[in-house]
């Protein structure tokens, strides 16, 4: 095929300008983009060789091997991996089929915009070489294809790139940065090796430099034709763990990760038993930009006794640790595991679970610590994947109990960090229940008209503010024997924390006020289910309350507006006998506004929204000039 030139995808040249124009700060990323990108297309192809062997051709033995050239001011990293066909070097380097591309480019223009370490997490690691180089040249051929099929693609990182078939008798790849002026200072064995060393020693396949001797007469560094590994070569979770310092397995994160700060824990394990494997798990620091979205891949790369598989095995950790980050190396399962083998197999499912009681483990230790300094590293934790992993309350039952153990809320005594055990530790004499409201915002929650009795009393409430927080407690009844009860569903039963001089007063007030709530209830008819004296309220004319067993306003309201429909349910209207507002009810000509008045406000307390604002309007207005 003659030489083609053909244009970039239009995301592919914003990307190119912004990594051309805004990533200096770390410009060695580059090596390591691309010696991952090397090591992948060897893992593919060992893959792929386990149904077709004479895709190895006649080189078995996968290698990426780095070289410069000082005079011609080029770096070339080659691999004799799985390689491009024309085709797929016109589609994998001229277009990004990926997701996240958006939201990596709004995050270069952003107050990140000079981090190169964004370039890996977004899988765009090959547009790196144009940090460094004003051109790439790519020579490549895929195995299985003759060596006339090969592929030459090269573009100086502007609007165009240029592709045309070549001879290539070696499969694989090889990715030529042609270095624009003042980059020399990669042009050096040193360099390269301390590069090579900082980011992919733990890179299992050997990475391979010609060897540099000092020559005595010519006073310099002298290049020889044989090749040595500059890595260990060594997967780093093969190896003893008294062996690996802390730092070895922060920087193996990093390279997994794509993080840029270290990870929050980590454990290392080999698992012997029914099943034998080895896993080894980070949770990382800092929530990724698209820890919300549950159809993300997962974080965990699968290896088969050292082979590597697939790099988003979701199915070996559920998805509420989805932001788990790691390595599990199975001696169990077949080599030519499919995704669908992984959702049935035994062997797979005793790997969830072992790794997913790990990460709690490693949860637990953080939260329960003795040493303060431990102890805020879980409250860090908990402020960036809390929401995550209430999921989990709903979805893992088997661990409901631990899950729960680790929770976290605001409450009326607390701003912050209140576990049941906390609040269990602080209950009055006497007390039953533990007892929660749910709200839009924790100022909402903290300024409810439900929890004046409880305030009154110097009862803790927990505060609950996150939206999966109605769900999770669609799960969850209790915790160490306590009953979680809403104190906006139900009457309020304080049982031995109220007296029966209140009990009594409550009664009377009820009996007193009856004409009154009679009226109510005919006025309020097709808006309240029932209207009657609250126990709850000290301050407050009146609230909102629903049957135990009904849906609160809160979640019928956070369903409208995932617009899902909400089952058609009305509300108790409770009224505080004692307020001077509720007092004017009986008798006064403005009556039917009043009641009107009094059920917006309490809907309005609550954090709801009035169906036909204006009618409010012009009730308060008739009132207050009446």
């Amino acid at each position: 095929m003659d030489k083609q030139t053909l244009s970039f995808q239009a995301e592919v040249k914003q990307i190119l300008h912004l990594v051309t124009h805004s990533l200096y700060s770390n410009k060695e990323i580059f090596l390591r983009e691309l010696i991952s990108n090397a090591s992948d297309a060897c893992d593919k192809l060992r893959f792929e060789a386990l149904n077709k062997p004479e895709l190895f051709e006649d080189a078995p033995n996968l290698e990426v091997r780095v070289s410069f050239d000082a005079q011609a001011k080029t770096i070339t990293i080659r691999d004799n991996g799985i390689g491009l066909s024309l085709d797929e070097a016109v589609s994998n380097l001229g277009t990004i089929a990926k997701s996240g591309t958006r939201e990596f480019m709004a995050a270069l223009e952003g107050d990140q915009k000079k981090d190169a370490q964004l370039i890996g997490q977004f899988g765009v690691g090959f547009y790196s070489g144009f940090i460094v180089a004003d051109r790439i040249t790519v020579e490549s051929r895929r195995a299985g294809l003759k060596p006339e099929e090969g592929v030459r693609w090269s573009s100086e990182g502007s609007g165009d790139f240029e592709v045309e078939n070549i001879d290539r008798p070696e499969r694989g790849t090889a990715v030529t940065l042609h270095l624009r002026d003042g980059e020399e200072e990669f042009l050096s064995g040193w360099k390269l090796k301390s590069i090579i060393g900082k980011y992919s020693d733990h890179i299992s396949l050997p990475i391979l430099m010609q060897k540099e001797e000092w020559d005595a007469e010519a006073q310099k560094q002298v290049t020889r034709e044989e090749w040595a590994p500059v890595n260990k070569a060594a997967a780093l979770w093969t190896r003893n763990k008294n062996d690996i310092t802390p730092e070895q397995y922060t920087e193996f994160y990093k390279q997994l990760s794509y993080d840029t700060e270290p990870p929050l824990a980590y454990t290392h394990n080999r698992v012997e038993g029914r099943s034998e494997y080895t896993q080894l798990l980070f949770v990382p620091s800092k929530a990724p930009f698209d820890l919300w979205n549950r159809d993300k891949r997962g974080g965990v790369k699968l290896y088969v006794k050292r082979v590597f598989i697939m790099d988003d095995a979701e199915a070996l950790m559920p998805v509420y640790l989805r932001f788990v980050k790691g390595v599990i190396d199975s001696n169990d399962l077949p080599l030519n595991v499919s995704r669908e083998l992984l959702q049935e197999s035994r062997d797979v499912k005793a790997i969830r679970e072992g790794s997913t009681k790990r990460v709690l483990s490693m949860l637990e230790a953080l939260a329960d610590n003795e040493d303060a300094a431990e102890r805020a590293k879980y409250a860090a934790f908990w402020k960036d994947f809390g929401v995550v992993l209430k999921e989990g309350v709903g979805e893992d039952h088997a661990n409901q109990e631990r899950l729960a153990k680790l929770l976290r809320f605001a409450s009326t005594h607390a701003d912050e960090g209140a576990s049941f055990a906390d609040y269990v530790g602080r209950m009055k004499e006497g007390q039953e229940a533990i007892y929660y409201v749910t709200a839009d915002s924790l100022a909402a929650a903290k300024s409810s008209p439900q929890l004046e009795i409880f305030r009154k009393k110097g009862i803790e409430v927990l505060l609950l503010v996150d939206r999966v927080d109605e769900w999770m407690l669609s799960h969850l009844y209790e915790f160490d024997g306590k009953p979680l009860q809403s104190v906006a569903k139900g009457s309020v039963d304080l049982g031995k924390l109220q007296d029966e001089a209140e009990k009594k007063q409550a009664e009377e007030a009820a009996e007193a006020f009856k004409p009154v709530l009679d009226r109510l209830k005919e006025t309020l008819k097709d808006r309240a289910k029932d209207v009657r004296v609250t126990t709850r309220l000290v301050d407050s004319p009146a609230c909102l309350v629903v049957e135990e067993g009904d849906m609160s306003g809160h979640l019928a309201r956070l369903l409208k507006q995932a617009g899902q429909t909400a089952p058609e349910s009305r509300p108790i209207l409770e009224v505080n006998t004692e307020h001077a507002l509720v007092k004017r009810l009986g008798g006064n000509a403005q009556f039917d506004d009043l009641a009107h008045i009094l059920f917006d406000q309490a809907l309005l307390a609550e954090g709801g929204h009035l169906e036909d604002p204006a009618a409010y309007v012009r009730r308060v207005n008739a009132l207050l000039t009446a």
